[in-house]
């Protein structure tokens, strides 16, 4: 038995051997606002349901309260305030390692109904209280907690209905059948970054997430017709929140992992202010093995990260917020200079990659009155992706086969004025200003002609702005309006567009609701898809300098119905009409941006592209009730494009049907012990792939699609099981859990894809990740 199966005995042992058993408890405190103003709500009613005697707290006049004694295990809240909706908030964690600090929201009540009760169970109503259809709101317990998901938004995600994982190597997700580069990030309301390691150019996500859920609080996840406030994005939004750190008492994780070890701090910056900090730096555990002298493959995989919010009071009615991540990843990797052990074509390329990104900002929150909220926020951000790679030819000499080095970084200033009109109406307007700046090279090599040849060097800056409106109408206890406008320009080239958005929601009684939603939404392309250079007459041309944005029509009509006070069903079915898609000029041209995975495309192309996505998804779902939650989604769905070719043919993402459970269990061994056992799988129909024309590729000694066919096969149908299992115990002042996340348990081979090998001559198929276990164990206190 090594060392590190020891350490993990001993672990385990003294976590179902208590010394002896206590009666712990933990304080839950926190601050309750007006959802609009924000401004704090004095002597609002605390109470924690079924406790005897029965617990609580009056609110003082800063809107702050103090329950301490809270016994351990999940818990009901119900906040009260005269002329606000009650609200009810179901399963609140208590552990005896940290407090419990709450930021709670209340709606102002305009009927006349004797109680009006708000349900906040978190995934039943929006951290954004403007968000009417397809939207729904992630816990950080939830990123813990789902089977595979390591603390990953992304990989998290995949369990939501209409949500579909591409790759296992990565977190990139397609949303109703759109490209996973659809997607915006978002973070405390200000666009960000791509926030993810080891990163491709013109994505959307990464081989692991730079966040830390030691960070987030609950957040926002939409997947179609988003309200105004969110522009240049197609598929969907992920609107993430940052929680304050504990501003009474310094408090610390500590967390190791296959992944990473995180360290963790948050407490008052000084006695008697209400500042806080909160840090998480996280280091890769790969890398620590690496220099240890384990042996990790041919890859040398490094990442770090730091994340932080640090929170400001400047008086009564104001606050600076300092908040931000960045990240360092790389990898490399030297070919053999033995051909006897070169198995394939890949064995003779060497690479040096890396991926560096990262944003920092400061926002500025001030409450100008009971009616009015405004916030600013300047964020600086940017990304730097390179790689370098060579092939040893027979002689093994190094033969340069690749540079790319994409550095784009930008400084952005958003304000947001939140205005309550009345009981009934409340208005969101903002507008954003992003200089841009860019610094981009591409050079590949070119078969026919023997050499290196560029295929994008620019550096220069730009600028966008986006502007919005939108207002919320409750023109009755059960029917809710929302309706505005997104305004988006790039003065790179000034394409532009102006975007309506509405949308409904009518409760049909307590336990059903209907809504509908209808956006128009804009996309600018990838910053080095404008840039691409053409050689013409003897001078470089960039012929894709004036290209369009991308916009889609997107309906959406959905049903709710809350089968009992801890199930829900929802079904939603929508229609997106993609147009203005760049593809590849010509009638027999099959090409379009829509099905791009990474990198820029440098070929010319022109906005004559169309698309189509149209589905029904269905969700049943369980809060967490006696220890117990599950999460069924289903969809069924259809996703198509056309070029100038005017034939419609399925993209790479139309798996036609996607099915997944998420389930969880957890069982109370001895006092203050706790066993997990979390489950999670997925089967859905397999990506698109274009068919290989072997002889043109033995010819050109390199994989060639026929093009003519392009996405005319599927991959066999996709299935995969994870599995986690923990052990959580609870001691004074200290929360530890033992976890160990089995990825793919059942080793099922998924098809990734194929390519044509040249020392084979042969057609071989490349599959995705087989079973991985991953242990971790993270303690907090």
């Amino acid at each position: 038995m090594n060392s590190l199966s020891k350490l993990l005995l001993v672990i385990f042992c003294f976590a179902i051997n208590p010394l002896h058993a206590q009666n712990l408890t933990q304080t839950v405190r926190g601050k309750v606002v007006d959802q609009v103003s924000k401004a704090p709500i004095p002597g609002a009613t605390v109470t924690i349901l079924n406790t005897d005697p029965l617990l609580g707290a009056a609110t003082d006049l800063n809107g702050d309260f103090k329950i301490p004694g809270v016994s351990l295990g999940n818990h009901t809240l119900r906040i009260s305030y005269v002329g606000y909706k009650d609200l009810i908030l179901p399963n609140v964690l208590v552990n005896s390692g940290k407090e419990v600090v709450l930021a709670i929201s209340i709606e102002e009540d305009f009927g006349q109904l004797d109680e009006v009760v708000v349900m906040g169970a978190e995934k039943e109503r929006t951290v954004n209280d403007m968000v009417t259809v397809s939207g729904r709101t992630f816990s950080v317990e939830e990123t813990r907690k789902f089977a595979a998901a390591v603390n990953d938004p992304g990989r998290m995600a995949t369990s939501f209905s209409g949500v579909v994982g591409t790759d296992d190597g990565n977190n990139n997700i397609s949303i109703r059948g759109n490209s996973p580069n659809g997607l915006l990030w978002r973070m405390e309301g200000i666009d960000i970054p791509n926030p993810n390691h080891f990163v491709n150019p013109g994505t959307s996500g990464g081989g692991v997430s730079i966040l830390s859920a030691q960070l987030l609080t609950n957040s926002d996840f939409l997947t179609g017709a988003f309200p105004a406030e969110y522009g240049n994005a197609m598929s969907g939004v992920f609107d993430l929140s940052l929680r304050k750190g504990n501003n009474e008492q310094n408090e610390f994780t500590f967390q190791a992992g296959f992944l990473g070890t995180d360290i963790a701090a948050e407490g008052p910056i000084a006695k008697g202010y209400k500042g806080s900090y909160l840090i998480n730096y996280r280091y890769s555990t790969l890398s620590i093995l690496s220099k240890m002298g384990i042996p990790l493959g041919d890859f040398v995989t490094n990442f770090q990260d730091l994340s932080f919010n640090v929170y400001l009071p400047a008086g009564k009615n104001s606050s600076f917020s300092v908040f931000g991540f960045g990240g360092l990843s790389d990898q490399n990797s030297a070919a053999e200079r033995d051909s006897t052990i070169w198995e394939s074509e890949g064995d003779r390329y060497s690479s040096n990659y890396f991926s560096n990104t990262g944003a920092a900002g400061i926002k500025y929150s001030y409450i100008l009155n009971k009616s009015n909220f405004l916030q600013a926020t300047v964020l600086a951000s940017g990304h730097e992706i390179g790689d370098q790679y060579s092939r040893l030819d027979n002689e093994y000499e190094d033969q340069e086969r690749g540079y790319e080095n994409f550095g784009n970084s930008k400084i952005t200033f958003n304000t947001v004025l939140n205005s309550k009109l009345s009981a009934r109406a409340n208005l969101r307007s903002g507008v954003y200003f992003n200089q841009l700046y860019y610094n981009l090279k591409e050079d590949g090599y070119n078969e026919d002609q023997g050499q290196m040849e560029t295929h994008i060097n620019s550096k220069g800056n730009s600028q966008s702005i986006q502007a919005f409106f939108q207002l919320n109408y409750r023109a009755s206890e059960r029917l809710t309006f929302n309706v505005g406008v997104h305004y988006l320009q790039l003065l790179l080239n000034n394409t532009n567009s102006i975007e309506p958005r509405f949308s409904a929601s009518y409760e049909l009684d307590e336990k059903q609701r209907i809504s509908l939603g209808y956006g128009l939404h804009s996309q600018v392309q990838p910053l080095g898809t404008y840039f691409a250079e053409q050689e013409e007459n003897g001078q470089i041309i960039m012929p894709n300098e004036d290209l369009d944005l991308s916009k889609s029509h997107h309906f959406v009509l959905g049903y709710d119905r809350q089968l009992n006070p801890y199930l829900r069903m929802k079904i939603e079915g929508y229609y997106q009409h993609l147009y203005n898609i760049p593809v590849k000029p010509g009638v027999d041209e099959t090409y379009s941006i829509i099905n791009q995975q990474w990198t820029y495309m440098t070929d010319p192309l022109v906005n004559e592209g169309f698309g189509k996505n149209y589905g029904a998804e269905f969700t049943l779902e369980q809060f967490t009730h006696k220890n117990l939650y599950f999460l069924l989604s289903g969809s069924m769905y259809n996703s198509l494009y056309k070029t100038q070719e005017d034939k419609w043919r399925n993209t790479l993402y139309n798996g036609n049907a996607n099915l997944s459970l998420t389930a969880g269990k957890e069982y109370a061994l001895k006092k203050n012990r706790i066993l997990g056992i979390n489950l999670r799988s997925i089967y859905g129909g397999g990506l698109r792939a274009t068919p290989i024309d072997l002889e043109a590729s033995i010819e050109d000694n390199e994989t060639v699609h026929d093009e003519s066919r392009a996405f005319e096969e599927q991959n066999p149908a996709y299935f995969r099981t994870d599995l986690r299992v923990s052990l959580k115990w609870n001691r004074p002042k200290s929360t530890s859990t033992l976890a160990l996340d089995i990825q793919n348990v059942t080793n099922r081979k998924n098809i990734y894809g194929s390519y044509f090998e040249p020392m084979s001559g042969e057609i071989e198929t490349a599959y995705q990740t087989p079973m991985i276990p991953l242990i971790s164990y993270r303690i907090e206190f």
